[in-house]
């Protein structure tokens, strides 16, 4: 199996592992599984990290992508039986109306729903395209025989229940792949390929590198646990922002000059860039001007190091996304350029 194609087959495969920030278990497993087939030796942290070190000496440089991603939580049995839920992470409730869900229980059993207005029907309700999207707007509706909160609890279903977003994951023949939570599982399948890269000689180590598999990116303290790390160069391999002025398509290697965090630092980031046109890679440098990566959480929590960020551009970023093979690659190629550089 090619890089490429192995690539895409772990991408396809995270997507499919529902992990929405907090109920991060099975995602974790299988990263484990998987790093441990390459040959490698990865650990799990009490928080739920998983670090790999994949070899070489010298000048530490951490690669880190998070596999959590959007999701919700039952908030509460509403008296129709239908669920009204809290979001995990940040998107716009517009983005998941008519999404199919998977309910799961804390006791193992898993439902499906969908995401429906709670006046869904323009034969009953009218005109309702001015209403607000949110979550007394929006409702869960379960696919089992239930019309009342009784009906609904004797299924087993409780406030605090995780809910997750079915991917939908396609690719086209095209190259793009068009998916939920290629925020960061696009990423996390190029970290992953590295790993196979080095594990079969195709790609030899210039320095110490390590991978990094982090869980609450979402909520903001995903990259915590770095602080402790001793660490030279830290890069967040995250997606992408696509549209407005910005100049990343999703067939490139977008690398961050700034996000609402602040500047990446000046030299890393020329680094990147120097690779990017040594390499001939699509790419741009661009600013995200609502962002925030896990780099800054490492910083916040008192890691010194320098920092940088890039990614394959995703359009359409905490909705259906959408990437492209072409984008990935460059991102593979950039990252595996620099852990192989002394």
């Amino acid at each position: 199996m090619d890089k490429q194609t192995y690539m895409i087959s772990q991408l396809t495969t995270l997507t499919g592992i529902p992990s929405p920030t907090g109920m991060t278990r099975e995602i974790t497993d299988y990263l484990l599984a998987e790093l441990t087939r390459l040959g490698f030796k990865p650990q799990r942290t009490p928080k739920g990290t998983v670090m790999c070190c994949l070899g070489g000496s010298g000048h530490p440089l951490v690669l880190s992508a998070h596999v959590d991603a959007l999701g919700a939580m039952v908030r509460s049995i509403l008296p129709n039986g239908c669920l009204r839920y809290t979001q995990i992470g940040g998107y716009n409730d517009n983005a998941i109306e008519n999404e199919t869900v998977r309910i799961h229980t804390r006791e193992g059993k898993v439902y499906t729903g969908t995401v429906q207005s709670v006046h869904t029907s323009s034969h009953v309700w009218g005109d309702i395209t001015a209403e607000k999207r949110d979550d007394r707007s929006l409702q869960i509706v379960v696919d089992e025989m239930t019309w009342s909160k009784a009906e609904t609890e004797a299924l087993g279903i409780r406030p605090g229940d995780f809910i997750s977003l079915d991917p939908r994951t396609v690719v086209t023949p095209s190259g793009f792949i068009k998916s939920r939570h290629l925020d960061d599982k696009a990423s996390s399948a190029v970290l992953l390929t590295l790993a196979r890269e080095v594990a079969e000689g195709r790609v030899t180590l210039g320095r110490q590198t390590t991978v990094v598999f982090t869980v609450y990116e979402e909520v903001g303290h995903g990259a915590s646990p770095l602080y402790k790390m001793d660490i030279d160069d830290l890069v967040a391999v995250d997606m992408g922002c696509v549209g407005d002025d910005l100049a990343c398509k999703e067939n490139m290697v977008s690398i961050c000059a700034k996000d609402s965090a602040g500047p990446y630092d000046y030299d890393l980031t020329n680094e990147l860039i120097a690779i990017a046109k040594e390499k001939a890679l699509p790419y741009a440098v661009d600013i995200y001007p609502r962002y925030s990566s896990d780099t800054a959480t490492a910083l916040r929590a008192g890691l010194d190091a320098r920092y940088a960020l890039c990614g394959q551009g995703v359009y359409a970023s905490h909705g259906y996304e959408r990437t492209h093979v072409d984008g990935m690659m460059a991102t593979l190629t950039l990252v595996s350029t620099l852990a192989e550089r002394k």
